[in-house]
């Protein structure tokens, strides 16, 4: 008795030695799991993003081989092929790549900066801010090309800065900012309506094709700005994730974390709007990009939010709709922005009744 009373006492004090072993192998397993993850889900998409443009580049209308495509780029000149290729195809997809890595990091920073699937700045007036002011200079004064995308960079800039400062008032809270962004978004968008009203046809149709969102005024010049733009505003966007990640448990916990609340916050919300206002003056106000991008990332990532899965999804949408929209009906080309309308409608109206449906509507 004594010796099986012995041997159980023994066998327990195993169980429990090795319990704990256990359970830290489990936990290391797990998280090499999701480190494993973490490092897949880009890599895939990152590859999914060049299979993407090399298919928009080298297929479509006008055909090319992957040999007639190098030898055109180290400079060889095919007569057609070079022009199509060097001054339409490639800056069409280069612009399009870069701004969907804009909408997508843009839509991501606010809607975890909010913690609200609807906040992004194609929704809280932000690209509205964008159309009315480039409307307005098409419209009074004629303007065209780069002064158009200047003037619509100012829009949207100043739009946010308005929206921010009439939200935050006690502090900026999501739902208050959110509020009131769409009210900016309205006016500006019966603004835009009034303009449009008031201006012969061919103005108005210019203007229309700018709104829809479009890459056929894709150019190098415009390439090179909005890359220069990236180049500034990516790495400061890389350098306050910590702080995003922080801010998305709350002010209370990322103030324990030691992060700057107010600040960490307003710098996230210059470099998001930046974002925005740089793509939307590069090709338009490509619909529901940044709304898109986000809650896709996050899917692809098990709740977890990465700027970078975010940016990357933006790219795939956004040369996947315009490759879609150029050749899906033969004879037409439709402007990438109604190709990512039509997906991201329907996604908005799935998102606000389940949002109702569990009470967080609204």
């Amino acid at each position: 008795m004594n010796t099986a009373a012995e041997t159980n006492t023994a066998a327990e004090t195993r169980a429990v030695r090795t319990a704990p072993a256990g359970a830290a192998e489990a936990v290391r397993a797990a998280r090499k799991q999701a480190r494993r993850h973490r490092v897949l889900v880009p890599s895939l998409l990152g590859a999914a993003v060049l299979v993407l443009f090399a298919v928009y580049v080298l297929l479509g209308t006008y055909t090319f081989t992957i040999p007639d495509f190098f030898r055109i780029l180290f400079g060889e000149q095919i007569p057609g092929a070079t022009y199509i290729l060097m001054e339409s195809k490639l800056p069409r997809a280069v612009i399009g790549t870069l701004i969907g890595v804009g909408f997508g990091i843009a839509g991501a920073v606010f809607q975890t900066l909010l913690r609200n699937p609807l906040a992004s700045p194609d929704v809280i007036g932000i690209s509205y801010g964008a159309s009315a002011s480039a409307v307005a200079a098409i419209v009074l004064f004629g303007a065209a090309g780069t002064t158009v995308s200047a003037v619509a960079l100012v829009g949207a800039l100043a739009v946010a800065l308005a929206i921010y400062l009439l939200a935050r008032r006690g502090g900026v809270a999501g739902y208050r900012l959110i509020l009131v962004g769409i009210g900016f978004a309205a006016v500006m968008q019966a603004l835009v309506s009034f303009l449009l009203t008031r201006t012969d046809i061919r103005t108005a149709s210019e203007a229309l094709v700018w709104l829809n969102g479009s890459l056929n005024n894709s150019s190098w010049d415009r390439a090179a700005v909005l890359a220069g733009s990236l180049l500034v505003l990516l790495p400061a966007a890389a350098v306050l994730a910590r702080s995003l990640r922080g801010l998305e448990l709350g002010d209370d916990a990322a103030a324990g974390l030691g992060i700057r609340v107010e600040t960490a916050r307003l710098a996230l919300i210059i470099v998001a709007v930046a974002l925005a206002a740089v793509a939307t003056a590069a090709a338009g106000p490509v619909a529901f990009v940044a709304f898109l991008s986000g809650p896709i990332a996050r899917r692809l990532m098990r709740g977890e939010t990465t700027l970078l899965t975010a940016g990357l999804v933006g790219a795939c949408i956004v040369l996947a709709a315009d490759f879609a929209g150029a050749n899906l009906i033969p004879g037409v080309t439709l402007p990438v922005g109604v190709v990512t309308g039509a997906l991201g409608a329907p996604f908005l109206l799935w998102l606000l009744v389940t949002s109702n449906r569990v009470g967080q509507g609204g």
